[in-house]
């Protein structure tokens, strides 16, 4: 058996209740539900888990109530504007996918680091993870693919006139 708790009397029961129908933020609608169950006299425990909440978060939230009442339950992450991590404004990334086009430096394919390297060249920075390399890579739609190995003791012209022969073989 879980434990009763008091809430204050800030709200009434169907106050909490039309609070919970009519949020249109879920995370205020989530708590506000969750005092509707307590004032309904639903165990802690009980009403933590019919809205998906941890109990101590639960207690949280009923404590927080109970101290600075409605104001407690507003969900203090709306209206927040998120600010931008990008690395590269629009102009660098038309850069970076024309230089993709070419090959790298130092050879080979393009993968996360050498984009990263890229990157802080163009943007002065010390150092940028290979990570945000490999996002950017994905952002401009390229693949990790890399071409197949070719061996080491293999002739490039017998290979062409195998291929050659054995297209005329494969159709006959």
């Amino acid at each position: 058996m879980g434990r009763t708790i008091t809430l204050a009397k800030h709200l009434s029961s169907e106050g909490l209740k039309t609070r919970y129908q009519n949020s249109s933020d879920r995370v205020e609608s989530r708590r506000w539900h969750l005092l509707w169950l307590v004032s309904q006299r639903w165990y802690l425990l009980d009403a933590a888990e019919s809205v998906g909440m941890s109990y101590s978060y639960a207690r949280k939230v009923v404590y927080a109530y109970n101290k600075a009442g409605s104001e407690a339950i507003r969900n203090g992450r709306q209206g927040r504007q998120m600010t931008s991590r990008a690395l590269l404004s629009v102009a660098q990334q038309e850069e970076l996918d024309r230089a993709l086009q070419e090959a790298p430096e130092d050879g080979g394919i393009w993968n996360g680091p050498k984009v990263a390297q890229w990157i802080a060249k163009r943007t002065g920075r010390e150092k940028v993870h290979p990570q945000r390399g490999w996002d950017y890579l994905q952002k401009l739609n390229y693949s990790g693919q890399r071409p197949r190995p070719s061996h080491a003791k293999g002739d490039a012209e017998a290979q062409a006139a195998f291929k050659k022969t054995c297209r005329n073989e494969l159709s006959n």
